[in-house]
């Protein structure tokens, strides 16, 4: 076995070690992807905020990066046309390069569509229809539920007038100031 064939099985072999410990890290060890690095803290996250993403700079990426070069440059070493480092290496960093940014865009998109929020845009409120869960006593608060995008949700409400609307009663959402709803009855 040549050397350059012993460094590509060792780059493969240590990346996906680093691989297999960087996941049971991740599962058995709280707050793996948070680091103190001289006592500032840093964030693996795509943009450095609290959003969970992936970098290219993660170790998990560059583990997968490790690996990929690894097994690339032992497959092109045993090929003749390739077997030369001088022609292996370059063609296995391309190639670990697409791999890894393969696994990029896709851990991208599982957290993209895992991490999307079915919080409500509370502006596309005003004027749906919505019923009173606790009425409203004249010029006091009470509760109105309403659905949106398939998710049940409740709010405070007062009526527009000050005058008292019963539980149960059907209003439309008219503006909302900080967090009361106004509404009307329909």
């Amino acid at each position: 076995m040549s050397l350059d064939s012993l460094i590509y099985l060792l780059c493969l072999g240590g990346g996906f070690l680093f691989l297999i410990i960087l996941a049971l890290l991740g599962h058995f060890v709280e707050g793996v992807e948070h680091h103190e690095i001289g006592g500032a803290h840093a964030e693996t996250g795509a943009s450095g905020s609290d959003s969970g993403g992936v970098t290219a700079f993660s170790p998990m990426i560059i583990a997968a990066f490790m690996t990929g070069f690894g097994a690339f440059g032992y497959l092109l070493s045993l090929m003749e046309a390739t077997r030369s480092p001088a022609i292996s290496a370059p063609l296995a960093a391309v190639g670990a390069f697409a791999f890894a940014s393969v696994i990029v865009s896709t851990l991208r998109m599982v957290f993209r569509k895992t991490q999307s929020s079915s919080e409500s845009t509370v502006a596309s409120v005003v004027g749906i229809t919505a019923t009173l869960g606790t009425g409203i006593p004249e010029n006091g608060v009470g509760e109105i539920v309403y659905v949106q995008g398939g998710t049940r949700y409740t709010a405070p409400a007062r009526t527009e007038d000050g005058k008292a609307i019963a539980t149960g009663a059907p209003v439309t959402v008219t503006r909302i100031v900080g967090s009361q709803f106004f509404v009307k009855p329909v």
